[in-house]
């Protein structure tokens, strides 16, 4: 082995600087500045960089490897107004340090590590006098470590404490920060809040108890509070306290929790959003439920008055939310009180009946939907979701009770409607006879979903005198669609979803809807398009997972004009017949799904091919007149060929003739010869 000259040396050269520059210091990283902005996040920094604008203003170093802030190598930073240190390794920060801050008004320092010394910390702490925003999130911390860190935050506005291991809240715990007007505490262990712990915070307005373990709240008086987030707990009792005044609640989530009754509210507050989702309410009235049904006994329940009314005071309320419940009855009447309600969602419950009182009696005319609904009891409802439950129709009244009604979702039921020249009317009216829902006559419906409900057949003029603008009858395998089922719609309806039922052409007569962009044809057996579509101004239309040779050259006419976005895959093309294809793309349409779509050439043995590609394989010329002609042509000439070697070889022209047996004869020859053996 030889050595090269001076390799040796090259190689310790590079060696002493590399151990050089890890002797002298990291190589500086590379950070996005101005002249008040500065941005090192996730530079790799291990100790606080050097060399800042002296006006920087607002500093991130978020994701980086910082351990320790102290006074040494923290410059002084007397413009500084927003630090954020989130998700480093963070365990200590010294007093001196934070007081070469004097302007920093937001701190974030989630997803570090200060309760390793949560007690030098708070000290530290004190030198925040000006601060307005602080995240301490995510950094392991107790319920007895918060009030150490609060003590001198007179100012503080906004704070931050979620993901950490707070299993109580105790009185007194923000007696350093009474200013506190937005507080996030989701994501712990909390299970008790002692009385007087929030009751300081005096203009609070956003309040975060999400994913805790709270099991009762029975005497609620934040009356100034605005959003109160309360998901995801396991709260069985929610009652509030009558106050001298109004209380200022617009939003209250208490989603995801064991309550078995509607919530009792106070008479006078400002509610709008109401989420009761993903409890155990089986039934909304309020006396309906004994303290014995609770998992859990309460002192509170000998003071809960079950008595008071819970939707009377809904005067303010836009949206509620009831979905995901254990509801069987819904009576209407029940939100007759609530004049502002514009969205009402009752999905995925136990839904059998929908009445207008709240227990309805044996023999009550309601149950058969023969009774009136009074005029001045109409509900503002204006969006409605149904979806999941086990109806079964839909009580005659029932469009009249919401006059302002424009979507319903009544998916996933088992509703049958009625026709529209059959006389037919909600609830079934000859003895024996299934009950059907009318959706005819409806003025003011305009969105409608039927999806899922076992349909097989539509009546004719099913939807007349009602101006839909969109219909969803997808999931319902074998329904059949007849031309005047839709009759009626041909002026109104822009949408239409008729996925996955399996239709096959018989089942899918389509009037002309001139007023149709979006249709989903999709999952079904279609091996031609109806005829009636071609009318129709598409421009969002899906044919995907049906058993399509082609498109109709006489759509595209039509469609490449309007036509914006076309899904096609998993049908049969024939790879010798892309027309079709060819205009499509030539009129600039979106093809979604083209890199799975397929062709199959069926005269290489079935071949498929990706369309997205032209097939690899030549496919045969379609026959015309003019191949005709040259067939013929071609023909003729073999003919004359023939025709003037015949005529050769009558001349004797380099061939040798046959001579005549009478020649043969003269010449002395046998005119036969015979073979002897």
């Amino acid at each position: 082995m030889r050595s090269v000259p001076g390799a040796g040396c090259l190689l310790l050269c590079l060696l002493l600087a590399i151990v050089g520059a890890q002797a002298g210091g990291e190589v500086k990283p590379r950070c996005q500045q101005s002249p008040t902005e500065v941005s090192c996040r996730a530079a790799g920094l291990r100790s606080f960089p050097e060399d800042l604008p002296r006006g920087v203003k607002h500093l991130e170093l978020s994701h980086n490897l910082l351990q320790n802030l102290s006074e040494s190598c923290l410059p002084t930073l007397e413009q500084l107004e927003h630090l954020d240190l989130r998700s480093n390794l963070l365990v200590a920060i010294s007093g001196p340090a934070l007081a070469r801050l004097p302007r920093l008004h937001s701190l974030l320092l989630g997803s570090n590590r200060l309760h390793r010394s949560y007690r030098d910390n708070a000290v530290a702490f004190r030198a925040l006098r000006g601060i307005e925003v602080l995240d301490l999130s995510d950094n392991g911390l107790e319920s007895h470590m918060v009030g150490g860190f609060l003590g001198g935050l007179a100012a503080l506005r906004v704070l931050h404490l979620p993901g950490n291991r707070l299993s109580q809240l105790p009185a007194g715990v923000f007696q350093g920060s009474p200013r506190l007007r937005e507080l996030d505490l989701s994501n712990n262990y909390i299970m008790d809040i002692e009385e007087g712990a929030l009751e300081v915070l005096r203009e609070l307005a956003v309040l975060s108890l999400a994913l805790n373990s709270l099991h009762c709240l029975s005497s609620f008086s934040l009356w100034q509070l605005q959003v109160l987030n309360l998901s995801h707990n396991a709260l069985e009792l929610f009652g509030w306290e009558e106050g001298q005044g109004p209380y200022l609640l617009q939003v209250l989530d208490l989603s995801h929790n064991r309550l078995l009754s509607f919530p009792q509210l106070p008479a006078a507050h400002r509610l709008m959003h109401l989420n009761l989702s993903h409890n155990a309410i089986t039934s909304l009235d309020p006396s309906s439920h004994h303290p014995a049904q609770f998992v859990l006994r309460y002192e509170e329940m000998a003071s809960f008055n079950t008595s008071l009314g819970t939707a009377a005071s809904l005067t303010h309320l836009a949206e509620l939310d009831l979905s995901y419940n254990c509801l069987q009855l819904l009576p209407l009447l029940f939100f007759r009180t609530m004049r502002s309600l514009f969205t009402l969602s009752v999905a995925m419950n136990c839904l059998q009946d929908i009445t207008m009182e709240l227990l309805a009696r044996d023999g009550d005319e309601d149950r058969n939907g023969t009774a009136t609904w009074q005029e001045d009891a109409a509900l503002p409802v204006r969006s409605m979701d149904l979806h999941g439950n086990a109806i079964r129709t839909l009580p005659r009244w029932f469009f009249d009770a919401l006059p302002q009604l424009e979507a319903i979702d009544l998916s996933s039921n088992s509703l049958r409607p009625c026709g529209g020249d059959t006389g037919g009317t909600s609830g079934g009216s000859s003895l024996g006879a299934e009950p059907c829902t009318a959706f005819h006559n409806i003025p003011h419906l305009q969105h409608l979903s039927l999806r899922r409900n076992g349909l097989t057949q539509l009546l004719p003029h099913t939807f007349s005198q009602t101006p839909l603008l969109s219909l969803d009858l997808s999931e319902n395998q074998g329904l059949a669609v007849l031309q005047v089922a839709l009759e009626g719609l041909e002026h109104s309806l822009q949408q239409l979803w008729l996925r996955g039922n399996h239709m096959d052409n018989s089942r899918a007569e389509i009037p002309c809807l001139d007023e149709l962009r979006v249709l989903d044809l999709s999952g079904n057996r279609l091996n031609l398009l109806p005829t009636g579509l071609f009318c129709s101004p598409l421009r969002t239309l899906d044919v995907s997972d049906n058993e399509l040779p082609a498109l109709p050259e006489q759509a595209l006419v039509g469609w490449t004009h309007s036509l914006q976005a076309l899904c096609l895959a998993g049908n049969p093309f024939h790879c010798c017949g892309l027309g079709w294809l060819d205009a499509l793309q030539a009129a600039a349409v979106q093809l979604p799904d083209l890199h799975r779509a397929r062709c199959t050439h069926h005269s290489i043995t079935n071949r498929t091919a990706p369309l997205s590609s032209r097939p690899p394989w030549p496919c045969p010329q379609p026959w015309d007149g003019s191949s005709l002609l040259l067939l013929a042509a071609l023909l003729g000439i073999l003919l004359c060929v023939g025709c003037g070697v015949c005529r050769l070889w009558g001349r004797g022209v380099g061939v040798l003739q046959p001579q005549p047996q009478t020649e043969r004869a003269a010449e002395g020859g046998p005119a036969h010869s015979d073979t002897k053996v």
